[in-house]
């Protein structure tokens, strides 16, 4: 295990805990910092509720840290099937109690983090009651991440998204995350869907000015494919241009790009004709050549998880052996 490597994710969701998940067998040193713009599901139902911060992608990066039984491990993800908690998980209640308990969000995630044994932190971009909102190209402006997450660019007559913003608009971040970005030797943007996942974190304006100006390296990890709904026939380029546009200043030094092609033959949930492959062409490796951006292409889906992502160890190895 690597001990003077300090690594920091920026993210959420399902990319985020992927990543995270290899990255503790080879790195001690690891800060996850998680998006809180989910208005959907469990996390949605809390936030209304109780006027709390979502803690969804929060706990599954917790879970994916932890260092803890697999039973502990199902327990966190138990989602409740009848009564008046169905469709809550347990997880996202547990977290919500911890905080009410220790009357601090923060506080409460690191105690949790104690019981889970995580390797690293996980922190919250933001402790503000943030709302996500898209600008598409027509104009339309779409409300709360889990629309946006919902609109669908297979028709023919539909938008692409623009721009997305947040409300308050100066919105604070945690301070501990601004320490982070800069005193981090390696930031992971990504993997995980483009603009309700990975963009959010960056329109804080403070984190925004941390990633320009750290010193840290700075590694953009793409999809493995695109999704029919936010990036419906993106290339690699629009990926990194929706970073520049979102985060202007902004230093990438290396993306990291599968480069295996997914078989028709194989039926992989989110391998659908519009979840197009994310590949590189010849003419963006010279483009990403002039940029200086360093290019790193694996073969890294994983065939195992019954889904189109990447392989986790795969990932992590990856990083280990170019950081």
């Amino acid at each position: 295990m690597v001990e003077d490597i300090k690594i920091t994710t920026i993210g959420g969701g399902t990319g985020s805990s992927t990543i995270l998940k290899g990255l503790k067998k080879y790195f001690k040193d690891i800060t996850a910092i998680v998006t809180v713009a989910d208005d959907g599901g469990s996390s949605g139902m809390l936030r209304e509720d109780l006027g709390v911060i979502p803690p969804g992608d929060i706990r599954a990066c917790l879970i994916s840290l932890a260092n803890t039984e697999k039973s502990m491990e199902r327990l966190m993800n138990y989602r409740f099937k009848e009564g008046n908690l169905k469709g809550q998980n347990f997880g996202n209640l547990f977290l919500v109690a911890m905080a009410d308990i220790y009357k601090d969000f923060v506080l409460g995630i690191e105690e949790t983090s104690n019981i889970l044994a995580i390797t690293g932190k996980v922190l919250p971009v933001t402790l503000d009651n943030i709302k996500l909102f898209a600008e598409l190209e027509n104009g339309e402006v779409i409300e709360g991440e889990s629309n946006i997450t919902a609109l669908s660019l297979e028709d023919e007559n539909s938008s692409r998204i623009d721009r997305v913003f947040i409300s308050p608009k100066f919105a604070k971040p945690l301070n501990e995350v601004v320490y982070e970005i800069y005193n981090s030797d390696v930031i992971l943007i990504g993997p995980g869907s483009l603009y309700t996942s990975v963009i959010p974190n960056l329109l804080i304006s403070e984190i925004g000015d941390a990633l320009v100006n750290t010193k840290a390296k700075i590694c953009f990890v793409l999809n493995v494919v695109n999704q029919s709904t936010e990036t419906f026939n993106y290339k690699v380029i629009d990926h990194l241009n929706a970073i520049y546009k979102h985060c202007e200043g902004i230093k990438i030094d290396t993306i990291i790009v599968n480069n295996e092609k997914i078989s028709d033959e194989i039926n992989i949930k989110y391998k659908r004709k519009s979840a197009s492959q994310l590949l590189l062409t010849d003419e963006e490796r010279e483009y990403l050549k002039k940029l200086k951006i360093r290019v790193l292409e694996e073969k890294l889906v994983s065939k195992t998880s019954g889904y189109s992502r990447h392989n986790e160890d795969k990932l992590a190895r990856l990083i280990l052996e170019n950081f």
